[in-house]
């Protein structure tokens, strides 16, 4: 990403007045909406401004430079993945559940048509490579992703529907896996085909690990 010139200090959120944080948070709300939709290299900070309704003298108060906003746009991006689906990740604790996660975010890809992928998997897409802190983040953002998957399988394994021995960590990262996969070719080719596909493989391997390896099929003829 390139770099303003000169850049100043980025105001941390804890040292804000409320209309100060209100403000800082109004353009990163906006910056992460029109990257969402075109991407950051064909987002502008003047997009931003125009869309935050903010000066460049505000932008420039609360960020350094585009660099700093977009690492923002990631914390916040990574906030709204897991607030949206934290009614399923709540429930992660049953195949039953897992199946439920599943089929939400088959669905939300449905209406969208695929368009947009995954907030925080395009963004990794495009900044991986070419900044450092966004990668850390991003890193970091998928971590906290995995954990509550991790989380619900763990409780999977103390109701005793998941074997002792399987490893939580690896089944939430093999989750992961998949989910991500599915999402970049369904943002391709703009069909949910590979995405169901992929969770699909990703419940089986968690079935070959139960119990019970039916536990949490759907029957026919009625909804996972």
């Amino acid at each position: 990403m390139a770099q303003t010139e000169n850049p100043v200090i980025e105001v941390a959120p804890g040292r804000l007045t409320a209309r100060g944080a209100a403000t800082r948070a109004r353009i990163v709300e906006a910056a992460a909406d029109l990257v969402y939709e075109r991407g950051v290299a064909a987002t502008s900070l003047d997009d931003i401004m125009a869309a935050s309704r903010t000066s460049k003298s505000q932008l420039y108060h609360y960020f350094a430079d585009k660099d700093a906003l977009i690492c923002a746009v990631i914390v916040r991006q990574t906030e709204r993945v897991l607030d949206g689906q934290d009614p399923y990740l709540r429930g992660l604790d049953s195949m039953t559940g897992l199946r439920r996660w599943c089929a939400a975010i088959l669905e939300v890809q449905q209406q969208r048509r695929g368009l947009g992928g995954c907030p925080v998997g395009s963004l990794a897409s495009a900044l991986s490579d070419s900044s450092e802190d966004a990668r850390l983040l991003l890193a970091d953002s998928f971590r906290r992703w995995e954990v509550r998957l991790e989380t619900g399988l763990q409780a999977m394994q103390h109701t005793g529907e998941l074997h002792a021995d399987a490893d939580p960590a690896d089944l939430a990262a093999a989750i992961m896996t998949a989910l991500q996969g599915g999402l970049l070719l369904t943002q391709t080719t703009r069909a949910t085909r590979h995405l169901q596909l992929s969770l699909d493989m990703a419940l089986d391997h968690i079935a070959r690990h139960l119990h019970d390896p039916h536990a949490g099929t759907p029957r026919k003829g009625t909804p996972p």
